[in-house]
């Protein structure tokens, strides 16, 4: 299974100067026709998210910290997407993130300016409208164009890296990990003088899912380098739940995959893993200060399914 995805995402990609002199870029920035956001489902326990003084708030919202959001495989266009970005606008409110990193699958089915409203713009308009900036990464699922579109700040790029503060993000793209990027990557990493240095894509190194598990021939070609010049975390999607690993070599890895989609009783017990969730969806916020980052998963219901503070490495 794993030979035959890597086939089809090479072929996708040999074609992809044609594809990229298309005149149909993914979307432009104005909707072509009125949309409207999915009705909210009512089944589930909160679909409405808490005032700011209800928030379970587990970060320390240090001074000058950096603040970020996290989401993985979002773009269905469904009312769970629609319901976590919701609680994902009450927690800015009260935590301040100014960006959000995107772990691919960013954009389910087709490709039209409809679909891009409707799977990103909408969800996300009081996030957007508050300035926030989304950096994506691309998943199997996606079209590769969506380098091309302006809210997903990739520059044009399938791999590029961003600096805030003393933190690097280098954000890959695991559908293709060719010789070039490989080379970019290291040179990149090793240039970098950054304190913390994140990495994040689509196709997790480690996971222990049943339904996908891990990209083991990726993690034989990056992970060493992720050693080699001291990365700090790494996220990834594809699978869709939640889990935090154990360090491996010194490396937090973490897997959120159900910002959107979800897929239940999913997990296999084990030893590597230090939490998992796998029961609803869930998105992330991520505080780093000095040598500690911060972090807490919160379910669509408004509920702490993880936090801790990691220490960085020496």
């Amino acid at each position: 299974m794993r030979t035959c995805a890597t086939f089809y995402r090479i072929v996708g990609y040999l074609v992809l100067g044609v594809i990229s002199a298309s005149p149909q870029e993914p979307t432009p920035n104005q909707p072509a026709t009125p949309q409207t956001a999915p009705a909210v489902s009512s089944a589930q326990p909160s679909s409405l998210p808490a005032s700011t003084s209800q928030l379970d708030l587990r970060i320390p919202l240090q001074p000058k910290s950096v603040r970020f959001a996290v989401v993985g495989d979002t773009g269905t266009g469904g009312s769970a997407q629609y319901e976590v970005a919701k609680e994902m606008e009450a927690y800015r409110k009260l935590v301040g993130f100014d960006f959000v990193i995107m772990l691919g699958d960013n954009i389910y089915g087709g490709d039209s300016p409809k679909n891009f409203v409707r799977k990103f713009e909408l969800p996300y308009k009081p996030l957007l409208d508050a300035g926030v900036k989304f950096y994506a990464s691309l998943g199997n699922h996606d079209n590769p164009n969506e380098r091309l579109y302006k809210l997903f700040n990739m520059g044009g790029e399938r791999y590029y890296t961003f600096k805030k503060n003393d933190v690097a993000f280098f954000a890959l793209d695991s559908n293709y990990m060719d010789p070039q990027q490989l080379s970019w990557l290291e040179q990149r990493l090793r240039d970098s003088n950054a304190a913390w240095k994140i990495c994040y894509f689509h196709h997790p190194l480690y996971n222990n899912g049943k339904h996908h598990g891990a990209d083991v021939d990726l993690r034989s070609l990056i992970a060493p380098l992720f050693e080699k010049y001291s990365v700090n975390a790494v996220f990834s999607g594809h699978e869709h739940i939640y889990e935090r690993l154990n360090p491996v070599h010194g490396i937090y890895y973490f897997i959120l995959g159900n910002s959107g989609q979800l897929m239940t009783h999913d997990l296999r017990k084990s030893e590597a893993v230090e939490a998992a969730f796998d029961s609803d969806r869930s998105f992330m916020i991520v505080e780093i200060a000095g040598d500690k980052l911060y972090f807490q998963t919160i379910s669509r219901s408004g509920q702490t399914i993880d936090s801790d503070v990691l220490q960085r490495g020496k």
